[in-house]
């Protein structure tokens, strides 16, 4: 069984990635009951934190039912990431992750990020750093390499193993390659297999259905899968994952019910932590997959991602479970 630090897992825990604007705690909610191990925040600016920036500090909001719950930081500079840790601390999560993968320019301009990928050494520096700073586990999520003529992913693995982590995720792409193409999951296996390595390694990237994660687990032989598009708008992928493991069927699909109180629940939870504006803003992008699939659906989608006021929004939900009840999802 997989540990991080001293935190127990399941054989090949599921966990939920940190994505922007996405792992959020109402979302977070709705993946631990569907059967997420581990959840991680949104990536946290160290620059934002210690500014005391309002739209990086609500991201530290965690709460018990979420447990284990990962806050994860970014940044390039050792003095700014320090004093995130400190304050990151206070929050009382189980785990620090340091975000070293995420691809946007924005961040990898900074040198952060991905960005962090051209620099090996700061890398590893600031990982020894952070790790002397806590007494909580530190995880590293990071990608291949750069580009795919600087992939040293199983030297960067052993390196920051070394300097003390208790866990790594690595996304199967480049960050050239951003979210294109397919996730190459062999160097990853490569990093696993490392006898030096005794650190759980997790697979990102691509696990998309119950047989991608039965194959990341059993071809490749990787400690955990970590989720994160499949369950944008879709909280019942995780279970349905486990249900695959233990019988090797595929679960029926949540139902018109099912999903329309998911997104009722979420909406609601989401303005209830952020307020209704931003609440019904930043819930929007899960409803294309919560009610995939539905035909001649794009009029009641539309409602739904223009409407400004949460009560407009509640009131689709009602057309669509009035007009799409019956409808059986395949």
């Amino acid at each position: 069984m997989p540990k991080i630090g001293n935190i127990e897992l399941p054989d090949f825990p599921l966990l939920l990635a940190p994505m922007e604007d996405v792992s959020d705690p109402p979302f977070r909610k709705l993946c631990k009951e569907q059967g997420a191990d581990v959840v991680y925040t949104e990536f946290i600016s160290s620059e934002g934190l210690i500014r005391d920036a309002a739209k990086s500090v609500i991201k530290l909001d965690i709460y018990e039912k979420e447990r284990p719950v990962g806050i994860q930081i970014f940044g390039a500079e050792l003095d700014s990431m320090l004093q995130a840790v400190d304050i990151v601390e206070k929050s009382n999560p189980d785990i620090i992750d340091i975000n070293f993968g995420c691809p946007v320019k924005k961040v990898v301009s900074k040198n952060a990020g991905a960005g962090i990928l051209r620099d090996i050494p700061l890398m590893v520096k600031l990982t020894k750093e952070i790790v002397k700073r806590t007494k909580l586990p530190v995880t590293v999520k990071t990608r291949l390499g750069w580009d795919t003529s600087s992939i040293k992913i199983i030297e960067v693995a052993e390196r920051l193993q070394d300097v003390g982590i208790e866990a790594i995720s690595i996304h199967g792409r480049t960050r050239v390659q951003m979210y294109k193409g397919e996730a190459d999951w062999k160097p990853i296996a490569e990093v696993k297999n490392n006898q030096r390595m005794h650190i759980p390694v997790f697979g990102n990237g691509d696990v998309d259905t119950p047989e991608a994660a039965v194959k990341m687990r059993d071809e490749y032989g990787l400690d955990g899968a970590m989720i994160g598009r499949a369950s944008i708008g879709y909280p019942w992928f995780f279970k349905e994952v486990k249900h695959y493991f233990k019988t090797g069927e595929h679960l029926a699909p949540p139902t018109m019910q099912e999903r329309v109180e998911a997104a009722r629940r979420h909406l609601q939870m989401a303005i209830d932590w952020k307020g209704e504006k931003l609440g019904v803003f930043e819930t929007r992008r899960h409803y294309t997959n919560y009610f995939k699939g539905i035909p001649h659906f794009k009029e009641y989608r539309m409602k739904m991602v223009t409407s400004d006021a949460a009560a407009d929004v509640f009131a689709t939900f009602d057309e669509v479970q009035e007009k799409f009840g019956d409808f059986q999802f395949a």
